[in-house]
């Protein structure tokens, strides 16, 4: 009736409906994520707004120990409730494919972020628990020739929330495919992207995983990898909160080095050991090198003779990681016999060294096979 009569005021009825509309949904998207929030940070929130105490405590147990996605509403006044769920976003990045390695039970995710972009995240079993591998960056600027993410390019940076994110969707994953396994005792920095070139976001998810209110993760059990990237090392040095580190060595020679880790030629390998020798390292807190071994290119006598010299008489621990192809690699995987030589002749040097075997690589999901924008594999 009002439709015929009034045509005008109707129109204009719309108009201001559709603009609410906008605004509700801009106000939505605008929202702080709540997994963005360190366990001192929603202290503080608390503080400011005049809500109970408990709130910081209550939430982070139900978000992050029982790993809860719908908001809580046990423990917690209708009055904090509503301001959490009026101000923070609750979602978790979307798991858009997964795949499992049929060889070894080893679990890769696609998951879809709120801008359309992609990261992958893995999954590694043993002995009935797992460890998870998590990115920290679409793609990545470091462009390393051995890694098939570094085909991708750097798209941008994750955020907090979507890094813990990886974690909390993955544990879910678990408790519902795999019950009574949802048991990940250890991360690892080593998926998708530099941590250190994302320094303030992978800081921050290290402290809510180490919050004994959520998680509970050991500093023992979470390490962050580097290629090298001086300026985020500057500032692991004055504020990294205690968790283990590991570098991406894969050659002790410059010319080598410089073609499989371009940033080597801004930040030299002898800069960058140097720097990490004078990281005061916390009790139980250690530095691993990382070291793959390519057919014909860095796996002799010689490249392991030299790797041995220049870590002798460092707290250190060798992985040796036998190259994972992946599409139109230049690369290919060394012979086993070259292996364990190499080793051989690191344990002279009286290094503890270990050779890791691939998980996943059926599924692309071994070190240095993640490619979230591949296609076709």
């Amino acid at each position: 009736m009002n439709r015929v009569s009034n045509p005008a005021r109707y129109v204009l009825f719309e108009i201001n409906r559709s603009l609410e509309n906008v605004d509700n949904a801009r106000g939505h998207f605008l929202k702080k994520s709540f997994y963005d929030l360190s366990y001192s940070d929603l202290q503080a929130i608390a503080s400011r707004n005049n809500l109970n105490g408990t709130t910081a405590s209550v939430l982070f147990n139900w978000h992050y120990k029982k790993k809860e996605i719908a908001q809580c509403h046990d423990r917690i006044s209708k009055s904090a409730a509503a301001f959490f769920a009026q101000k923070f976003d609750f979602a978790l990045p979307e798991i858009d494919v997964v795949y499992q390695s049929k060889k070894d039970r080893a679990v890769k995710f696609l998951f879809k972020l709120k801008d359309g972009y992609k990261v992958e995240t893995v999954l590694i079993p043993f002995n009935n628990k797992y460890s998870i591998c998590l990115s920290s960056q679409v793609g990545c600027a470091m462009n390393c020739s051995f890694c098939f993410t570094g085909k991708q390019g750097f798209k941008r940076n994750l955020t907090t929330s979507e890094i813990v994110g990886q974690f909390l969707n993955a544990w879910r994953w678990l408790a519902t495919n795999r019950p009574g396994e949802e048991r990940i005792l250890n991360i690892v920095f080593m998926g998708q992207g530099e941590p250190l070139h994302n320094f303030d976001a992978v800081k921050k998810a290290c402290e809510i995983f180490l919050s004994q209110h959520g998680t509970s993760i050991g500093m023992q059990k979470i390490t962050v990898s580097t290629a090298g990237y001086i300026p985020g090392l500057e500032r692991w040095s004055r504020e990294t909160p205690g968790v283990n580190l590991a570098l991406s060595l894969h050659s002790p020679f410059e010319e080598k080095r410089n073609e499989l880790i371009p940033i080597n030629k801004k930040y030299p390998l002898d800069e960058v050991l140097d720097f990490i020798d004078k990281i005061p390292l916390h009790k139980k807190q250690f530095v691993t090198y990382e070291y793959i071994l390519i057919k014909d290119f860095n796996d002799t006598p010689d490249d392991a003779e030299k790797l041995g010299a220049i870590l002798a008489g460092k707290s250190a621990y060798i992985n040796l990681i036998p190259f994972n192809s992946f599409p139109d690699s230049q690369y290919r995987p060394p012979d086993w016999d070259k292996v364990e030589k190499f080793k051989a002749v690191l344990d002279t040097f009286k290094i503890p060294t270990l050779i890791r075997e691939a998980k996943g690589d059926d599924v692309l999901a071994a070190c240095g096979q993640l490619n979230s924008a591949a296609i076709g594999w």
